[in-house]
């Protein structure tokens, strides 16, 4: 009962923040973290287009990737895991490359940033490394390096819930904002190395 309450909790986190992205085009431009930023850099046109590059597609990444864990789906539908594997990747090469480059602007000044850029290296090598295991037939490799790959994924989920959870015990935003940019996903990697070491991949 708690691994299926856990696994919807966990799917219901992936899909709202999935779609959490189409905010930014029906609402004012500086909606949550974007207030936070300055005019100036809000007119760059390359910041622009890394910042889009970057949510639209990592929300889609978010969005389908929990499927790819679904033995169910996996067993009775391996064209449609295969499909969707194929436009995750895709989704997360191209978010990555856009969160690396928006990240050396982040609120919080060089150790927000080196975090971010980070996160972005991890997500990155990551998700090539599954994509190259399963090319290769190594098919245990392809889920630990998924794993990982999601667990950095799902950052954008703990993000959002460390921001309210910090911000209320450390009152200085920037100060809060500088442990959310580590806490949002080396904690996640650290849960998928136990979860690969419990499944015994």
């Amino acid at each position: 009962m708690t691994k299926k309450a856990t696994w919807i909790l966990f799917v219901a986190l992936s899909v709202s923040i999935g779609l959490y992205p189409l905010l930014y085009f029906f609402i004012d431009k500086k909606f949550g973290l974007l207030g936070t930023k300055t005019d100036q850099l809000l007119a760059n046109t390359f910041w622009n287009i890394a910042f889009y590059i970057h949510i639209i597609l990592g929300g889609l990444a978010l969005l389908i990737g929990w499927v790819q864990f679904s033995q169910k789906i996996r067993s009775q539908n391996l064209f449609l895991h295969r499909r969707l594997g194929k436009i995750y990747v895709l989704a997360v090469l191209a978010s990555a490359t856009g969160g690396i480059y928006i990240g050396f602007f982040a609120t919080g000044g060089i150790v927000a940033s080196a975090g971010f850029v980070c996160l972005g290296i991890v997500w990155f090598y990551t998700t090539l490394m599954a994509y190259i295991n399963i090319k290769n037939k190594q098919v245990v490799q392809h889920q630990k390096m998924m794993m990982y790959s999601y667990a950095a994924c799902f950052a954008a989920v703990t993000l959002r819930l460390w921001v309210p959870l910090l911000g209320f015990i450390i009152t200085d935003f920037t100060t809060a904002y500088i442990i959310i940019a580590w806490l949002c996903w080396v904690p996640n990697l650290v849960v998928a190395n136990l979860i690969i070491k419990q499944k015994k991949l």
